[in-house]
């Protein structure tokens, strides 16, 4: 038989279920976001997490974000914090530091707005900025802090309590200032997301026609 779900129901919550075609004709959502001691991720309005990725514990993700596979943010001994209209691409790391007073204060983990994190990224207790791209494959270490509009080269490191300045291209292990981003490329950085933002549209109308066809 079909089940019938309205498509606006699922279209307007902030967290999209992927309803897959099980072979025992089950309906199942597999979005895994979970409680860490009594704290819950909070996602935000027309955000998309994708079915196999994992959110945990103390983090907050903004509005038209999306989360693509296999990727973990884990706020489980420190804050996450995500900006509106930012993507965490498939297989990136996103973890924080312990707080253990007086020995340490921990490192939280923050990320604004419009930003592009690509496939395989790891970022541990630092600061992203408003508009930056952290090319594939990158590590951000603690207390590290990219200023607003940075573009990071893929494959780059950057060391942990080193600041990036606005405006500039770095790339490499450690990251070094390579040059002045053109006007160009400041405009990518928002196209970028942008573009992560109907992407995310995209996937939704496809888990959309899922649900209310999907024969169980």
């Amino acid at each position: 038989m079909f089940v019938f779900i309205p498509v606006l129901l699922l279209w307007d919550h902030p967290i999209k279920f992927s309803l897959l075609y099980r072979s025992n004709n089950q309906l199942s959502g597999t979005v895994m976001i979970r409680d860490f001691v009594g704290i819950s991720p909070t996602i935000g309005e027309s955000s998309y997490i994708d079915d196999s990725a994992v959110v945990i514990g103390d983090v907050v993700i903004g509005n038209n974000c999306s989360v693509w596979p296999l990727t973990a943010i884990r706020g489980d001994v420190n804050i996450i914090r995500i900006g509106n209209n930012t993507n965490i691409q498939d297989g990136s790391v996103l973890h924080v530091s312990t707080v253990n007073p007086p020995i340490t204060e921990g490192a939280e983990l923050h990320v604004g707005d419009e930003v592009t994190v690509g496939h395989k990224v790891l970022l541990h207790g630092c600061r992203v900025g408003n508009q930056c791209l952290i090319g594939m494959g990158s590590i951000v270490m603690d207390d590290a802090v990219i200023e607003d509009q940075v573009m990071l080269g893929a494959g780059s490191l950057v060391p942990p309590r080193k600041r990036l300045e606005s405006g500039f291209l770095y790339l490499g292990n450690p990251a070094k200032k390579i040059r002045p981003l053109t006007d160009s490329e400041k405009t990518d950085l928002v196209t970028a997301a942008a573009h992560y933002v109907l992407l995310k549209q995209r996937y939704w109308i496809e888990a959309s026609y899922a649900a209310v066809h999907c024969l169980c």
